[in-house]
């Protein structure tokens, strides 16, 4: 078997070799009785203990789950499968071809990876492709004596801690990234033990891995609770905004990314408001609103970064075309997009925890992938995730046509050329995926269809609930298939009878995509396993690709042509203008995901300090050990060196903080003798830790106590500093405009956020300990009442 495209020669001289003992172990696999077949994974386990190391199981463990997946699932793992299961558990990305099996090459490197008795995860980008891997796999992995769980959302249902802890102690766990990412931070909120449910990473294995961590790295994971107190200005706003006309009351940068009012439109919104001066410190919150109602207008487009479902404003994803599960906009621009659309205005929660897959997937003490595209992006996943990519060959040689792109010089052109196409193909039967960049593009080809009487099916964030049927029927005779670029990815399109000889599937994209991987990802629907297919895409100077990441000659030249007759397609020049502009946005794409992660950098490190501290805490076993009169002590040292001090001020600080109950003159508040102040003050808090002592009869109800109030003053400051973090980098990043570095203004604000913060959550703890009610139930529990 031939390897093309060595990057790494040791890395593939060491996957053969080890290929080749799991193969030399075959035949003996293969005589073993099924009891004997099973008993090997207690011997594995029982090595490993001894030994500590999986490198040394691998070649038997592999013949041994390659034996078991033959009786099993009936399927037998080619050289090839192996070949991307080792470069798994070496910690790096196969890249596999559509087709080639990766859900059964997953198996090989989890089952190794779970023998450890260590958490073992593999994460898919949607919960379809976890629920139907698992419980194709479930069988395989069973018969070997290990456990499975899946682990996805169950729509409305509230999945209680318990639950969720069964699902991860399981040897092996399917899940989502998004639902791993969300339950991490849920997990981190818990205020006890019992509420606590995620393992400590261990090792994971991400399909569809450039998706997940390149391309939904650009937003970040973020639980939000704690609604602000509701605007009542956005529909206001939004009606005073769609009075408005593009350069008259407002304008767009070049690349319409950025709006702002004009001049005129800053005198029309102080007639519309009846304000003498709109940007008055006082206006604030009004002129917040009015840039929030223009970008939800002019920079937001329905069926492109949304679309609205059952009464409500759901994001989507703009490299896919899915729904983005469980994410809103922050700082109100959901809202307004609601009121835009005219749909219930949901609250506007503070953000709670935050974290970038790029730092999710750094916890896990070894991380893989497997994706069919991300050999582009190598330099990017090394520098970031410490990842190579290793290509795997194709068991069968890929026999696609993929054709040049055409490039027209108007959108009317691109549609008439594309079905066009689409009508010479349909009438031989051979299957179509006609693949689009939007839904909004989606909804327009099958208008098309529909006009030409030609029967097709429609894949895209309105009905993705159907995906797998709709892929199920897209291979077969005389189909049509119109998808965004979710287009079922990491499900197999398998020909109907007959369709081979018809030249397999044809996939016509209708728009240049945002980045080489996603093309390449759309080509690899058509020709898998070998079979035959056909790709061509479809470009005009009019998609957004190209207006957006191409130069001003391109746009000049588009202006004075517009307008001209219908002609032929443009030529290679243009073609060469298409992919450059590709190379570009594939350009911002890096840049924008590098600037995510430089912003998560001081959350990262405030982030592991807080959550650290709070496990120290939840799990600290034998007699609480802290300082609770340190803390104290240090909280009254810190106040006494207020500037100005006088009795007024102390006499607050005691009833604020210390004692509601406090009898003590003014006289008595002597701040010119600090010393004997501070003595006073310990001596008011000890008499208060005293009272609480009546009511914690034992050690055990002691510690709780001070652990609850020390974890609640730790949870109200650090959610209080995520909401501050998120506010601040949405206010940096516009600094760019005042020729600033974001990142760096950032960094310096957040050190001062994170040294406020701590000063808080000292008060807190302190507040808590002190000022809190105990009573005792009829059961003899305790009640504890904050202040």
């Amino acid at each position: 078997m031939k390897i093309s495209n060595l990057v790494d020669q040791k890395d593939y001289r060491q996957i053969h070799r080890q290929l080749n003992k799991i193969n030399h172990l075959a035949s003996t696999m293969a005589e073993l009785s099924d009891a004997q077949l099973q008993a090997k994974t207690a011997e594995f386990k029982e090595r490993y203990h001894q030994t500590h190391d999986l490198d040394s199981l691998l070649p038997e463990a592999f013949a041994t789950i390659r034996e078991a997946a033959k009786r099993v699932l009936k399927m037998y793992p080619y050289d090839v499968q192996v070949i991307g299961g080792i470069i798994m558990h070496m910690g790096n990305i196969a890249e596999m071809k559509t087709g080639e099996g990766k859900t059964l090459t997953a198996v090989m490197p989890l089952y190794l990876n779970a023998l450890s008795g260590e958490s073992t995860i593999l994460v898919t980008p949607n919960e379809y492709l976890a629920s139907r891997d698992a419980e194709e796999m479930k069988p395989l992995y069973e018969f070997l004596g290990l456990s499975l769980g899946c682990r996805v959302s169950d729509g409305e249902r509230r999945i209680e801690p318990e639950e969720k802890r069964a699902i991860y102690q399981k040897d092996i766990v399917y899940t989502t990234n998004a639902v791993l990412g969300f339950d991490y931070l849920i997990d981190n909120l818990a205020e006890n033990a019992t509420k606590k449910f995620m393992p400590d990473f261990n090792y994971v294995i991400i399909d569809e891995a450039d998706a997940i961590l390149l391309d939904s790295a650009q937003t970040p994971l973020i639980i939000s609770g704690a609604p602000r107190v509701q605007s009542n200005l956005y529909e206001l706003v939004d009606n005073f905004v769609v009075t408005l006309k593009e350069d008259e009351g407002y304008s767009l940068d070049e690349k319409r990314e950025g709006v702002w009012l004009t001049s005129a439109g800053i005198d029309e919104a102080e007639r519309y408001f009846s304000v003498e001066d709109l940007y008055d410190s006082k206006h604030t919150e009004l002129v917040k609103h009015i840039e929030l109602a223009l970008k939800a207008h002019t920079l937001f487009e329905n069926e492109k970064e949304y679309v609205v479902r059952a009464g409500k404003v759901c994001l989507l994803d703009r490299q896919d075309g899915r729904i983005l599960e469980m994410t809103k906009l922050q700082g109100g621009q959901h809202q307004a997009l609601e009121a835009k659309e005219h749909v219930e205005i949901t609250p506007n929660m503070r953000a709670m925890a935050s974290i970038t897959y790029q730092n999710l997937f750094k916890l896990f003490k070894k991380t893989a992938g497997m994706s069919g595209t991300a050999k582009t992006q190598e330099d990017e996943l090394i520098d970031v995730y410490q990842m190579k990519v290793l290509q795997v060959p194709t068991n069968n040689p890929v026999q696609r046509v993929d054709e040049p792109d055409e490039v027209y010089l108007t959108l009317p052109e691109k549609l008439r050329a594309s079905m066009e196409l689409v009508k010479k193909l349909h009438a031989t039967g051979q299957p179509i995926l006609l693949a689009t960049g939007s839904v909004e593009l989606s909804e327009i080809y099958s208008q098309l269809l529909l006009a030409e009487k030609i029967p097709h099916n429609v894949l895209n964030a309105y009905n993705d609930a159907k995906e797998a049927q709709i892929i199920k029927e897209a291979g077969q005779y005389g189909s049509v298939t119109v998808a965004t670029s979710m287009a079922g990815r990491g499900t197999d399109i398998k020909l109907g009878e007959g369709v081979a000889k018809l030249g397999g599937l044809a996939v016509i994209g209708t728009e240049k995509m945002l980045n080489k991987r996603m093309e390449l990802q759309l080509r690899g629907r058509a020709g898998r396993q070998g079979d035959p297919g056909f790709s061509k895409f479809f470009v005009s100077l009019e998609d957004e690709i190209v207006q957006k990441y191409s130069g001003k000659k391109i746009e000049k030249y588009w202006r004075k042509h517009k307008d001209d007759p219908p002609n032929r397609p443009l030529g290679a020049r243009y073609r060469r203008i298409v992919q450059n502009a590709q190379v570009v946005s594939e350009m911002s794409g890096e840049s924008q995901r590098r600037l995510v992660l430089s912003f998560d950098e001081s959350v990262k490190t405030q982030r592991e300090m807080i959550y650290q501290q709070r496990n120290d805490f939840i799990f600290q076993k034998g007699e609480f050990s802290y300082d609770i009169m340190g803390l104290i002590e240090k909280d009254i040292v810190a106040f006494l060196k207020t500037p100005d001090l006088d009795a007024q001020a102390v006499k607050r600080y005691i009833f604020d903080n210390l004692s509601y109950t406090a009898k003590i003159s003014s006289k008595k508040l002597d701040v010119t003798q600090p010393d004997k102040l501070k003595e006073i003050l310990l001596g008011i808090a000890q008499n208060e830790l005293r009272k609480k002592d009546k009511f914690l009869k034992t050690a055990v109800q002691k510690a709780d106590f001070y652990r609850l109030c020390l974890l609640k003053a730790i949870d109200t400051s650090w959610i209080e500093e995520v909401d501050t973090l998120e506010q601040l980098k949405n206010l940096t990043l516009a600094r760019t405009s005042a020729q600033r570095n974001p990142v760096f203004e950032y960094h310096f604000e957040a050190q001062k956020a994170y040294q406020v913060m701590r000063q808080n959550m000292r008060r807190l703890a302190l507040q808590n300990l002190l000022l809190s009610t105990i009573t005792v139930k009829k059961d003899g529990s305790l009640d504890i009442y904050f202040a």
